[in-house]
């Protein structure tokens, strides 16, 4: 018994020792502008979240958790799953279970150079029926954005992304945007705010602001926490949430 704590010991500290020689861990979490960078070659990344939505005086949506499973390939190229468990509440009645998984990749595109930023590209597939049966989807659900970033200075970038998504309900799109601009108070903390908004191709439009911190115990190891408001009639009136990230090399 011994000698496997030794071993688990010893390999817990080189992994920790080579990731020395990488930049501190990217994630896509917390706000809603997907970052441009690539899990690093042969790592596995999890993102662990919990959301609480207020939609309106009735209704409520949790999300507990999600989790984002990323691998890298190698400098260009990482592998995405996400599965989530949510509940909708509202005061007659009750709906949860596994929302359809997706699946998809996140592949880099250009680097930033001028006024090109930093570029990657973002797909993701859902499979209706690999879900709970009460939230299983009448039709697959793509999705895509281009994740894009720019360095301001050494502690401030400012982000966006374009893009579209499908709801499974009916065949119409809706279109992403994402604007947010992020802050390096020290090493370890950092923070941001964010405009972000659902455009569908019928309906009104959904625009929203948020904000939220980081803390970076470790290069492989953060913590997250944010909230943000509805700006539209039809937004959600509030949500709050709280974010675990980690990685490891396989």
């Amino acid at each position: 018994m011994k000698k496997f704590i030794l071993i688990i010991s010893f390999l817990s500290i080189s992994n920790y020792a080579i990731s020395q020689d990488l930049p501190s861990i990217q994630t896509d979490r917390p706000d809603q502008t997907e970052c441009p960078f690539i899990t690093p070659k042969g790592y596995l990344q999890f993102e662990n979240g919990f959301s609480y939505e207020k939609i309106d005086g009735d209704s409520k949506s949790i999300v507990a958790p999600t989790i984002l499973t990323k691998f890298g390939i190698n400098d260009h190229f990482e592998l995405r799953l996400i599965t989530e468990y949510s509940i909708e509440k509202n005061n007659s009645s009750k709906i949860s279970g596994i929302n359809p998984v997706l699946i998809g990749f996140k592949t880099r595109l250009f680097e930033e150079k001028g006024i090109i930023p930093t570029t990657s590209f973002i797909t993701h597939l859902g499979l209706p029926k690999l879900a709970s049966s009460d939230l299983k989807a009448t039709y697959y659900t793509p999705e895509f954005r281009f994740t894009m970033q720019h360095t301001i200075s050494d502690r401030q970038t400012l982000s966006y992304n374009l893009g579209a998504e499908w709801s499974g309900v009916t065949l119409e799109p809706t279109f992403i945007y994402t604007l947010t601009t992020g802050y390096s108070f020290s090493e370890k903390i950092g923070g941001y705010i964010e405009f972000f908004g659902f455009i569908p191709q019928i309906e009104k439009p959904d625009h929203r602001f948020d904000g939220g911190l980081t803390y970076l115990f470790n290069p492989n190891h953060q913590l997250d926490v944010s909230a943000g408001f509805g700006l539209s009639k039809i937004s959600p009136e509030y949500y709050f949430a709280l974010g675990y990230s980690f990685r490891f090399k396989i």
